[in-house]
């Protein structure tokens, strides 16, 4: 049994909350009414109670004289035996006497009588007017439980609207996001299409210029099973999407049977209308195996297998499900029009409402012979399986086209059959006698018949869009015979293709070892918290800032360093010359005393060279060869020793300048992560500022749907509190109204015992 779900919008809640408070208003003016009236009874009742009090007090004063005119009786006849011999005259006034006495206790008796009569007509109407309000008070409890059902049914489709609302918003808030990534989006997409077409177009011309065969194309036999599947697995999608709207379909008619033209909780409907139901019910049993014939067919095509109509199987079964389910439409047909019938029988039924019915048995017939029809193509499609020379290879596509302008027909007589079924809804609304119960079935049966009318489009347009697949040969087939394959041969080849598959699995080079995907999940989540973590970002903000600021100070520590040592260096450049210069004056023979106080630059010492060049000849035993041959520098093992310190300093500075370099660029990748982490928390700190105001607007929803909810729940108990209160007022009344009536029938007892106890002693006198 389908439960039909109706979605009400906010506006008509709030009409139904107003009607609904107006008929709560009334019915508090009613119960106010009832309320004046019972006081009124209540009045007379007193009233009553005083006249039952009055004329019980006197009647116990006529018991009274009565007993004592008795006693008088007594006394007087006793003194009239005595005194018989007196005379006639005294005899003759307790004649009198007596006489005034019986009279006088006659109208006693008659008043008597009345009374009891007023007071017993006073009870009946007293018990009439009680079950009246006990009538009354019972149809008032009836009333308050179904307002209570009413209003408890309004909170609920409240809440159903709220959460409705809720999750529009969130998806709305969803969908803006996607509108302000669309643009980043969008350069993503011209990026990475770019990259494909240069790729395709290298990869194009590597294939033409390097392969000499291609069996990647979708119209070889490698890929047919690929496509095969994919698509198997999209009509299993429609095919889902189609049984849920059948079910539906179905299941909602069963209910409007039920419902209209009579309804079954007040009225049994007709045989006809009871099998029709009986076998609505049926509906699941032939609908979902079509959906478990599609899925096993689906399974059944792998990348494995020989994908064609001589070795697909499990077709067979699904045209056998749907020929079930076509001859059960064929069954359901003849009650469906004679169900449609009795609606145009019914009185209130009018012209209109007949033409849209007899339009509705035309789209009926219709649906139930285009599934007829399917059922026939289906059914040609899967004899291959079962007998290879049933269809022949040249009748396939034409089998295919007329399946597919079948769907198409089916999608237009669902489409009318939709249409029609509009109409016909509309025209009922404007009856009278239509209940709530019937348009909410009513809107059910049109849902699912909007469903079902896109699952026949939807059906329709993929079959089309495919008939050039479908049509198609496979590539399969022995060399220089038919394109068909029988189970063998198609085992065969798979046998061989799992051969060459093991071959080449053999013959590749292993690949390179890769970080595994696990793995590289778990890395890039532990990348993607790190990274949206603030607190992190901004404690590796700070240590960076402190180490730039560190390297900072080693740079200019450095930079001094550096200074002193270019100061070093030219002090030492300045030492050895004028060590060269001590060198050069000691090998001309100078004193070593003279060598501190000629320290001259080496332009001075040349000079001073020259001129004990040219006094050398005046000198006895000497010879200007030996002059010549010591001017040119200091000896062999002065000179290495001089290399061996340039080399040194060259070395150190060129340590020190590798070294400030290495410390620059370390500089500069620290100032560029610095930039990199400024602008990611940036980035963050405007999500988490667009994350407060959403969740303050979230917060201001979420108050007013709070207020809304408790102003709800306040005049649920105000009108609960009132409704508790009459009835506690009501049961207060009446049981005050049980001790009054207890308290009279006793007074009543009391009072035909008095008055039996008087009639009885006259009757023992007389």
């Amino acid at each position: 049994m389908v439960v039909a779900v109706t979605f009400v919008s906010v506006p008509q809640l709030r009409a139904q909350n107003q009607v609904l408070k107006k008929g709560v208003v009334d019915e508090q003016a009613n119960s106010a009414s009832l309320k004046d009236q019972l006081k009124q009874r209540d009045q007379s009742l007193r009233k009553v109670e005083q006249e039952m009090d009055s004329l019980s007090f006197r009647n116990q004063q006529l018991a009274k004289r009565v007993e004592l005119l008795q006693e008088e009786l007594v006394t007087s006849e006793a003194k009239s035996k005595k005194g018989k011999s007196k005379g006639d005259s005294p005899s003759q006034q307790g004649l009198q006497t007596q006489s005034v006495f019986d009279e006088d206790l006659q109208k006693k008796i008659q008043e008597n009588e009345r009374l009891h009569i007023q007071f017993y007509e006073a009870g009946e109407q007293h018990r009439h007017q009680e079950g009246q309000m006990r009538a009354r008070l019972e149809e008032l409890e009836s009333q308050s439980a179904q307002h209570q059902a009413v209003v408890d049914g309004l909170n609920a489709r409240y809440t159903e609207a709220v959460e409705r609302l809720q999750t529009d918003k969130a998806r709305m808030e969803v969908r803006d996001e996607g509108r302000q990534e669309t643009p980043q989006c969008q350069q993503q997409l011209r990026r990475c299409q770019a990259e494909l077409s240069r790729q395709l177009k290298q990869s194009s011309s590597v294939i033409q210029e390097k392969v000499p065969f291609n069996d990647t194309s979708e119209s070889s036999p490698a890929h047919f099973p690929l496509k095969a599947r994919d698509l198997a697995g999209q009509a299993l999608a429609f095919v889902q999407d189609l049984v849920a709207a059948l079910l539906n379909f179905h299941s909602y008619t069963e209910q409007r049977v039920h419902i209209y033209p009579r309804d079954s909780s007040i009225e049994p409907i007709s045989p006809l209308n009871q099998k029709f139901s009986q076998y609505l019910h049926e509906n699941a049993a032939y609908v979902r195996p079509l959906e478990d014939g599609l899925l096993q067919l689906h399974q059944s095509i792998t990348e494995d297998t020989v994908t064609v109509l001589e070795t697909v199987g499990k077709l067979k079964l699904f045209a056998d499900h749907f020929s079930a389910y076509s001859h059960f439409l064929q069954k359901i047909l003849p009650y469906q029009l004679k169900s449609l019938e009795e609606e145009c029988n019914a009185p209130f039924c009018t012209a209109a409402l007949t033409a849209k019915n007899r339009e509705l048995q035309r789209d009926v017939t219709c649906i139930t012979t285009q599934f007829d029809k399917l059922s026939n193509y289906i059914n040609l499609l899967a004899l291959p399986s079962v007998r290879q020379d049933a269809l022949p290879q040249t009748s396939m596509s034409a089998v295919f086209t007329q399946l597919s302008a079948c769907l198409h027909s089916l999608q237009d007589a669902v489409k009318e059959m939709s249409k029609h079924y509009s109409q016909k809804a509309s025209l009922e609304g404007e009856l009278s006698n239509v209940t709530e119960k019937l348009r909410t079935t009513t809107e059910c049966l049109l849902g699912s018949l909007v469903s079902l009318t896109n699952c026949t489009s939807k059906i329709a347009t993929f079959f089309s869009n495919n008939l050039d697949f479908f049509t198609s040969s496979p590539g399969y087939g022995p060399k220089g015979g038919p394109a068909t394959l029988d189970p063998l041969q198609a085992e065969s080849m798979l046998a061989n293709k799992k051969k060459a598959a093991t071959y080449l699995h053999a013959i590749q080079k292993p690949r390179p070892q890769s970080v595994p995907y696990k793995e590289a999940l778990a890395n890039r989540r532990v990348l993607t918290s790190s990274t949206e973590s603030r607190e992190g970002l901004t404690q590796q903000v700070h240590q960076s800032q402190e180490k730039i600021a560190r390297l900072e100070q080693e740079k200019e520590h450095w930079l001094l360093e550096a200074q002193l040592g270019k100061v070093r260096l030219e002090k030492e450049s300045q030492r050895i010359g004028e060590l060269e210069a001590q060198l050069a004056a000691a090998a001309r023979g100078a004193p070593a005393s003279v060598a501190p106080a000629t320290a001259v630059p080496p332009a001075d010492a040349s000079a001073h060279d020259q001129d004990d060049a040219e006094a050398a000849p005046k000198c006895p035993g000497t010879e200007p060869t030996t002059s010549t041959s010591l001017v040119r520098g200091p000896p062999p093992s002065v000179r290495v020793q001089v290399g061996d310190e340039e080399s040194r300093e060259q070395l150190i500075k060129d340590h020190y300048m590798a070294r400030v370099g290495e410390l620059t660029s370390q500089l500069q990748v620290s100032d560029s992560k610095a930039v990199h982490f400024h602008a990611e928390c940036r980035a963050l700190a405007k999500r988490l500022a667009l994350a407060e105001k959403s969740r303050e607007a979230l917060s201001e929803e979420v108050k007013v749907a709070n207020q809304n909810v408790t102003r709800l729940q306040d005049d649920l108990a105000t009108t609960k509190r009132s409704y508790e209160d009459q009835l506690s007022m009501m049961s207060d009344h009446l049981c005050s109204m049980n001790e009054t009536l207890s308290k009279q029938r006793e007074e009543i007892d009391t009072l035909k015992l008095g008055s039996k106890v008087p009639t009885c002693k006259n009757r023992l006198r007389k």
